[in-house]
């Protein structure tokens, strides 16, 4: 089964890339972000890649321009994730053949982001627009638009928010910390995955 999380793993460092990956992707999250304002967020994203092959599909987060988008997809990331709807770099995304996930709030934003090719809407801060403004924000949107809700929103929330008709999740620090090791990172993946799980029932 494959869950519509999307970890995100501000601050990871390089040498700590496989032993995390391999977490998540035990834990059953396969879907990995590497914030550009880690450090060495490249170094990080390509030995993740390199790694994980085709069992994750590995990506960078706050990608601000097209000069990035270029350099990940040399690097083999399949993903871009932003914290802004920035139409040159979704068109970029998709023209290197990489997934986008812009940064969305209001209806002009996710519009814009589709309108440009955006695989999915970044719903970011999700905890600031709450469940009535996502509800209200749905009641609009094309049936077939992905959304994730993203900041402020983590396991215990899973069940409220699919109920509401959201698609997925990324979660940031309900997973990973600088410092968190690998063991600590599988324990909260899986709790996460459990609780997505349960979210269907």
């Amino acid at each position: 089964m494959t869950r519509d999380i999307i970890a995100i793993l501000r601050g990871v460092e390089p040498h700590e890339a496989i032993a995390i990956t391999d977490a998540l992707i035990g834990a059953g999250i396969t879907r990995i972000e590497v914030p550009l304002n880690s450090p060495d967020p490249f170094d990080t994203i390509a030995r993740m890649v390199d790694h994980a092959g085709d069992a994750a599909e590995i990506g960078a987060g706050t990608v601000l321009d097209v000069d990035a988008v270029a350099r990940l997809a040399w690097i083999g990331a399949r993903m871009v994730v932003s914290p802004d709807t920035n139409p040159e770099v979704i068109e970029a995304s998709k023209a290197h053949g990489l997934a986008s996930y812009p940064g969305v709030f209001t209806a002009t934003e996710c519009f814009t982001a589709l309108r440009h090719g955006a695989d999915g809407l970044k719903v970011f801060p999700a905890f600031k627009l709450g469940l009535d403004g996502f509800k209200a924000l749905s009641a609009v949107l094309p049936d077939t638009a992905a959304t994730y809700a993203v900041g402020g929103v983590g396991p215990e929330d899973f069940a409220a928010w699919r109920a509401a008709g959201i698609t997925g999740f990324g979660l940031g620090s309900n997973l990973y910390k600088p410092g968190y090791d690998a063991a600590r990172v599988g324990d909260l993946a899986a709790a996460a995955v459990a609780a997505y799980d349960t979210s269907f029932s």
